[in-house]
């Protein structure tokens, strides 16, 4: 089969399509032939082994797992030992949670995960609109609901909703019954507002910690602002989610803002700021396709790229201006 391959921890000049022995099946396990992928930013900072600390997981030198990817969608083509509830041409979503195991990931043409991990996708979504869905919608459905306990009336301010993460969030937040500000570049900010924002800020005209608006909630994904000056425009007894960010650094990549929110939460005893850090079950997913049901959301897809391409699918992800979710064709 073939298979996005990297052997060496770098940039994505370092990625290849290469043929490589198609998987088989454990115990518990399913075959899956997958026929899209998507990508996200934790699948750059793994190609780099950044930050450093990762590769005591990953491999010291050299990674051990070869591959690229964590969301997929495809038909189950082979049933390992024990598997009950899944059939041979059922159609299936899902994340891969064990990154480290040694196999290609999910940009591959077949993939083998524990059952466990594959849910059984609805017939109205095709398969690259729901290979967007996994850690992405997952993470903005933790986000606006498990973290940001987000009630109809409250205010909400989502930073990078432009992104992968933030598309989803603008309109998991705006189902919730919320107002909804939505951070982005000028050039997102009319597919944003189309999602359901109810205002728009341009991060590069305008700064929202400047404002006199106090928000209920704020959902930082991007770590534009540091915890300090989105303190100033949190309710007083408001919730700071963080999901993620935009990090370069090789030492400690998305730790660092990380710690610095853990420093400033300190001096904000009535708010509550929380990182999400919990790894998608299959209870999630199969959470986030009833919300999808209920026309809480829609996938967005920003870019389709072939297989063949993935290189230049992580280049431009690694601009950090893509538009919705990247899938890779399989």
């Amino acid at each position: 089969m073939k298979a996005a391959i990297y052997r060496a921890y770098g940039s994505a000049d370092g990625v290849r399509i290469e043929d490589v022995p198609t998987p088989e099946p454990g115990p518990g396990e399913v075959r899956i032939r997958v026929r899209a992928a998507s990508l996200n930013h934790a699948d750059i900072y793994m190609l780099r082994g950044w930050p450093y600390m990762l590769r005591l997981q990953s491999g010291l030198w050299r990674p051990k797992n070869n591959g690229i990817g964590l969301d997929f969608a495809g038909e189950i083509e082979k049933l390992g030992e024990g598997v009950a509830d899944l059939r041979p041409g059922d159609a299936v979503l899902g994340e891969m949670t064990t990154p480290f195991s040694g196999r290609t990931r999910t940009i591959a043409e077949y993939l083998c995960v524990p059952a466990v991990q594959a849910v059984k996708m609805p017939s109205a979504l095709s398969f690259e609109e729901a290979a967007v869905l996994p850690l992405a919608g997952c993470t903005a459905m933790f986000a606006v609901h498990d973290f940001g306990g987000l009630r109809p009336g409250q205010r909400v301010l989502i930073n990078g909703a432009g992104g992968g993460i933030g598309v989803h969030a603008v309109q998991l937040a705006k189902h919730a019954g919320a107002i909804v500000t939505a951070v982005c570049s000028g050039e997102k900010a009319s597919m944003v507002r189309e999602l359901g924002a109810d205002r728009t800020i341009d991060y590069r005209r305008e700064d929202f910690t400047a404002e006199d608006i106090r928000y209920d909630v704020m959902i930082d994904l991007v770590s534009s602002r540091s915890p300090e000056e989105c303190r100033r425009v949190l309710a007083s007894d408001g919730r700071f989610v963080w999901a993620g960010s935009m990090e370069s650094s090789p030492v400690l990549g998305p730790l660092r803002p990380l710690l610095r929110m853990a420093s400033a939460s300190r001096g904000a005893p009535g708010q509550r700021w929380d990182t999400i850090n919990r790894k998608t079950i299959s209870a999630d997913l199969m959470k986030l396709v009833e919300l999808h049901a209920e026309g809480a959301f829609r996938p967005v897809i920003g870019l389709r790229y072939p297989l063949a391409e993935v290189a230049d699918a992580i280049r431009h992800m690694e601009t950090g201006h893509a538009s919705g979710k990247i899938v890779i064709a399989i």
